[in-house]
């Protein structure tokens, strides 16, 4: 099955996220097959917390990947986001 997940990537006491295509039996942080986005969730003043590429997310949901509670959480954020910036 394909998922819609997040690779951790920064150092210690720091996180950063990818926002990747992988299969389920895939590591973590292993071969992905398409990078998305990514997820700062320790962002300060301007740095951009999240940018995603919903062009791309919307082919993978529309070809049956499933995100995780996470990631389907951000889409959502991002969702609301962009319709509030469109207003």
């Amino acid at each position: 099955m394909v998922k819609i997940r997040l690779a951790r990537a920064g150092c210690k006491g720091r996180p950063f996220y990818h926002v990747v295509v992988s299969t389920d039996r895939t590591a973590r942080d292993s071969n992905n097959i398409e990078r998305l986005g990514f997820f700062n969730p320790v962002a300060l003043g301007k740095e951009v917390s999240l940018e995603l590429n919903m062009d791309r997310v919307a082919y993978w949901l529309g070809v049956g990947a499933k995100p995780t509670e996470k990631v389907s959480s951000l889409i959502k954020r991002t969702r609301k986001a962009s319709v509030a910036a469109a207003a």
